[in-house]
C-alpha cells in the first residue's frame, strides 16, 4: 500500500453532464500526444454526404439550442454504427451528424456536433487534467442517456434499464441490489449524496426516500462539512440542473454543462467543489476527488466503445429500437474523467484502448467497485459489473506533493 492510499480517508465524485471526452478534452492532443485526443482530421458525413470535418469552435451556449443532441440508445446506437443494424457490425464513430440532423432537420446546425472546445476556453477543466490525472479511458456504462448511466454509479448496474425510467428502484428492491451508499451505511462507514436544492434535486430522491436524512444533503451543507472537515467517507456531489429565476429578477443559473446550459457555469460549479477541497488542508491531504460525467450527450468522440463483462440484464428489441436485444455487452460513449489527490503525480495521463499494450477501461461501475474496495475492503454484494471494473486508487503514489504546487481558482 502507498502512504497516499494509506492517508485516504475519504473519496468525493462529481459527476457533471452530457460532454464527450473529444468535445471537452480532445484539443489536448495538440501539446500532449499522450492524450487520445483528435488530430483533427476526423469526420463525419452529413445527411447530404458531404464530409463534416472537427473543429475548434466549440462556444459556451448557443451552438446545441436547437435540440438537445440525442442521447437515446436508438440515437446513440445511430452514432456508433451509422444505421448499420447487420449481424456482426463494425463500430464507426461515424452517425453523429446524421443522428443530430434527426433531431434538428436543419443541415449546418447538424454539424455542431463536430465541434469542439480549444484548451484555453476551458481553464479550470483542462487546468485539472493536466495538474492531476487524466484517464484517456473512461466511457459511460451504457450507450444510452443520463438516469441509467448514473444508475450504474449509484447500484454498479442499471437492472437492465436503457432509458430515462427513474423508477429502476423497484428493480433493485425485487434484485435486493443495495446503493453503495447503503453498503458503507450497514457496514457502519459514512456515505452521503449531495444534491443541489430541492428545485434542483437529484434524480436519485426518488429511489432512496426512505432514508433520505441519512442519505442526503444540499449543495450548501456540503460546502459547510468541507469547511469543518467532516465530510463523510464517500461523496457524490450533483450541480444544479435547472436555471432558477427568482422574483427579484436574479437568477442562479444550472452548472450541469449539459447542454444547452453554459459551459462556462459548470466550469465555476467544478472549481467552488475543488477549492473547498483543496483550501482545508485537513480535508485536502485525505481526500482524493474524482470529476467524471455521466454520459457524452450525443456529441462527437472518435474512440470505438470497447466490450465489456455483460450485466446479467437483457434489454429487449422493442426497447432499443434498433431491431436487437441489448445484452449490457458493450460500453457507451467516452466522457471526461480526472482524478484530484495531491498524492498522485503531476501530469499523469492513463493510457486508454488506442494504447494496446498498457490501456486500461473504466467506466461508472468503477466508481462504487473503488468505494467498496477501499472502505470495505471488498464487497461479496458487488454487482458482476462492479466486480470486473478497474478501481483507480492505485493511482496514488507515495508523494504528497507540496501545498504550494497544488493550484487554486480565484472566483
Amino acid at each position: 500500500m502507498t502512504q497516499g492510499l494509506g492517508q485516504l480517508k475519504r473519496i468525493v465524485v462529481l459527476m457533471m453532464e452530457n460532454r464527450s471526452f473529444d468535445h471537452m478534452l480532445g484539443g489536448l492532443r495538440a501539446t500532449d500526444v499522450r492524450v487520445e485526443g483528435l488530430a483533427g482530421d476526423e469526420s463525419n458525413l452529413d445527411a447530404k454526404g458531404n464530409p463534416v470535418q472537427v473543429q475548434k469552435v466549440a462556444k459556451f451556449q448557443g451552438q446545441l439550442d436547437k435540440h438537445d443532441p440525442d442521447h437515446h440508445f436508438p440515437g446513440v446506437d445511430l452514432q456508433i454504427f451509422d444505421g448499420n443494424k447487420a449481424t456482426g457490425r463494425e463500430a464507426t464513430m461515424k452517425g453523429f451528424v446524421k443522428s443530430y440532423y434527426t433531431q434538428t432537420n436543419d443541415l449546418k446546425s447538424s454539424h455542431a456536433v463536430m465541434y469542439y472546445f480549444d484548451p484555453k476556453n476551458l481553464p479550470v477543466l483542462i487546468a485539472l487534467a493536466t495538474e492531476y490525472v487524466l484517464f484517456n479511458g473512461w466511457f459511460s456504462s451504457i450507450p444510452g442517456p443520463t438516469i441509467c448511466n448514473r444508475a450504474f454509479a449509484h447500484y454498479g448496474t442499471s437492472f437492465g434499464q436503457i432509458s430515462m425510467d427513474m423508477l429502476y428502484v423497484r428493480k433493485s428492491l425485487k434484485d435486493k441490489i443495495l446503493t453503495v451508499y447503503e453498503r458503507m451505511r450497514n457496514a457502519g462507514h459514512s456515505a452521503k449524496l449531495y444534491y443541489y436544492d430541492q428545485p434542483s434535486s437529484t434524480m436519485e430522491v426518488l429511489n432512496l426516500l426512505q432514508r433520505q436524512p441519512q442519505l442526503f444533503g444540499t449543495f450548501e451543507q456540503f460546502l459547510g462539512d468541507c469547511k469543518t472537515a467532516s465530510l463523510p467517507e464517500y461523496s457524490f456531489v450533483e450541480p444544479c440542473y435547472r436555471d432558477h429565476y427568482g422574483d427579484d429578477g436574479g437568477a442562479i443559473l444550472a452548472s450541469d454543462q449539459h447542454p444547452d446550459h453554459d459551459v462556462r457555469e459548470g466550469e465555476r460549479f467544478i472549481a467552488t467543489v475543488y477549492n473547498a477541497i483543496r483550501t482545508n488542508p485537513d480535508l485536502w491531504n485525505s481526500t482524493a476527488l474524482l470529476i467524471v460525467y455521466d454520459e457524452h450527450g450525443g456529441l462527437y468522440d472518435h474512440v470505438v466503445p470497447p466490450l465489456c463483462t455483460p450485466d446479467g440484464y437483457v434489454a429487449a428489441a422493442a426497447d432499443t429500437m434498433t431491431g436487437e436485444s441489448f445484452a449490457f455487452d458493450r460500453l457507451g460513449i467516452r466522457v471526461p474523467a480526472i482524478l484530484i489527490s495531491p498524492w498522485v503525480t503531476p501530469g499523469t495521463v492513463v493510457p486508454g484502448p488506442e494504447d494496446k499494450i498498457n490501456g486500461r477501461i473504466f467506466e461508472h461501475a468503477s466508481i462504487p467497485a473503488t468505494v467498496t474496495d477501499h472502505f470495505l475492503l471488498g464487497d461479496a454484494k458487488r454487482t458482476v459489473r462492479e466486480q470486473k471494473a478497474q478501481t483507480f486508487l492505485d493511482l496514488l503514489t507515495d508523494r504528497m506533493r507540496d501545498d504550494k504546487d497544488c493550484i487554486t481558482f480565484d472566483l
